[in-house]
């Protein structure tokens, strides 16, 4: 296996295949890391916050019933190509169950049966919210909302940050 990092252009299936042998090989060294440990736990509990405003604000109620009654998603297939290989690793980190195959042909690899498989999101997926959302949700939910993203985006960041440099330091190899 290249133990490169897949540039963003890369196939999907080549990001989760190098973020799984990082995994395999990298995890005792990520996850001794007491800063990256921590990190890792704090945005947790901000994915879960932002998870939570979203279910209160009535969001994923809207998004469950478009997908099943509408037959629409805002996950449509090629989103996940925007997505980096650190990003996925860091989902590894987390404790999602990434997808060895894409559940519907028109949708995005990571969406599975009951939603999306990953904790951590691209920016893209936190951001958007369709018309439909946001003419049924009052302003100051989704307010409330954007600012648990917020903190949930910055911590991913700096996050996938300290991994690539941890990474980078472990390898002596400056292509992260």
């Amino acid at each position: 296996m290249n133990r490169h990092v897949p540039s963003l252009e890369s196939p999907v299936e080549q990001k989760i295949a190098w973020a799984r042998d990082v995994l395999d090989r990298r995890k005792e060294l990520l996850l001794g890391d007491e800063r990256i440990a921590e990190e890792l736990s704090t945005l947790k509990q901000a994915i879960l916050r932002s998870r939570e405003a979203m279910t209160r604000a009535g969001i994923a109620e809207i998004c469950r019933a478009c997908e099943a009654h509408e037959g629409g998603s805002c996950c449509g297939a090629g989103i996940e190509k925007h997505f980096r290989a650190t990003l996925l690793l860091v989902n590894l980190l987390l404790g999602a169950r990434i997808p060895y195959t894409r559940h519907d042909p028109l949708s995005c690899f990571f969406l599975a049966e009951n939603g999306c498989a990953l904790l951590a999101r691209h920016v893209i997926c936190v951001d958007f919210l369709c018309q439909k959302i946001t003419a049924r949700i009052p302003e100051s939910k989704i307010a409330a909302l954007r600012e648990k993203e917020g903190v949930e985006l910055e911590l991913l960041f700096v996050l996938e940050e300290r991994i690539k440099n941890k990474l980078t330091e472990a390898s002596g190899v400056s292509s992260l």
